[in-house]
This record gives structure tokens, C-alpha cells and sequence, in this order.
């Protein structure tokens, strides 16, 4: 007896839990995913699912990638949410970043020598990764500097990949700045970032 065809439709697109246990996604695998899956990072091979973040933390990016693009000089460019692929089978999402021009408009990835700065708005879900996982791993893909920023009260934490490698061994970050007013920095351009006058506008 032959079975009937389910009337159910499939589901919304999971991880396959196999594949997942064995740490086995790549970044060929992101870029199959189908058009219904969420947002994801592949991280040492497994996916985890970018969380949705609060209408805060987007006014915060929103307002940093436009002054960021600006601001940016000809070569450079910032984008939002756009992935970076730290190694085969692992990428993350900067909320903002800074990348060098001219790269193709259909591409889903960029890669760690085009890219400037990496930036992050933590929220509650994400301290611990943007504090600490998320700087390390871009500090040791050599991204040049990383801002986190931090809500109520917003306030900047600029750094930028030390010349040296730090008392771990691998490269580290160095903080620049730290401010809630305003951010006067030299690289990855000049930059004089009016926080609270941004904010507040």
C-alpha cells in the first residue's frame, strides 16, 4: 500500500541536526541557503541564527552606516549587515562596516583584507560575543579596527589591531577612544564622530 503524499508544506528552512553535530557548513552551504531561511553566522561550522534585533539597536547601525558613508573618502565604502568570511566555515555580520570600493554589487561575502572596520551595537543577547568572541576573531582575521558600541547610554569603544600580538599570543585590539560625546579618531579615515549630536538629532 502506497503511502499518500503529504498535504502539509514544509516547513521554514532548519539547519539540517546531522550536519550541525558534526560541525560540517561551510560557506559554500550559506550561500545555497533558500530564500525562506533567516539570517545566520556559521561559526567553527555550525549555523546559529542571527537574532532579530531591537528598533534601538537598528537606529543606532542606521544612524552610524550613514554617517559613515558620509563621511567615508572615495575608496571607501560602508555597508550594513553584510557577511564576512573569516575562514571556510566561518562568517560573521558586522551591524556597520567599512570596506574598500569597487567590489562587486552581487556579492554576499567580503572578505577580511577588504574590510576596515568592523563595527557592533551589543544588545543584552549579544555582550558576551561582541565583548569578547567577536573582536578576537576579527582581530585575528586582521581587520584593522573595531568599534563596540553600547546602549543607554550610547557610548563608543574604538580600537584598532595592535602592531604586536598581545599576552595570549595572537593579535588583539587596542582601545583608541572611549566616548559618549564626541569620537576623533585617525584611521581607518579621519574621523570626528559627533555621538550624542547624532543620537539626539
Amino acid at each position: 500500500m502506497r503511502a499518500e503524499p503529504s498535504s502539509q508544506p514544509p516547513g521554514p528552512w532548519q539547519p539540517d541536526p546531522v550536519r550541525q553535530r558534526q560541525a560540517g557548513y561551510t560557506l559554500e552551504d550559506l550561500l545555497d541557503l533558500p530564500p525562506d531561511a533567516p539570517r545566520v553566522e556559521l561559526v567553527d561550522g555550525v549555523v546559529h541564527v542571527v537574532s532579530s534585533p531591537t528598533l534601538g539597536h537598528q537606529h543606532i547601525a542606521g544612524l552610524l552606516w550613514n554617517w559613515l558613508r558620509a563621511h567615508a573618502p572615495a575608496h571607501l565604502r560602508a555597508a550594513q549587515a553584510v557577511g564576512v568570511a573569516l575562514a571556510a566555515n566561518f562568517t560573521r555580520e558586522p551591524d556597520v562596516l567599512v570596506h574598500l570600493a569597487g567590489i562587486p554589487a552581487n556579492r554576499h561575502f567580503l572578505l577580511p583584507h577588504e574590510v576596515l572596520l568592523a563595527v557592533e551595537v551589543v544588545s543584552p543577547g549579544t555582550r558576551r560575543t561582541d565583548r569578547f568572541s567577536k573582536p578576537a576573531e576579527y582581530a585575528a582575521a586582521g581587520i584593522p579596527a573595531y568599534w563596540r558600541v553600547e546602549q543607554d547610554p550610547v557610548r563608543v569603544h574604538a580600537a584598532r589591531l595592535a602592531d604586536q600580538p598581545g599576552r595570549s599570543g595572537n593579535r588583539e585590539y587596542e582601545l583608541l577612544a572611549e566616548t559618549a560625546d564626541l569620537l576623533e579618531l585617525g584611521e581607518p579615515f579621519p574621523v570626528k564622530l559627533p555621538i550624542t549630536e547624532m543620537i539626539e538629532s
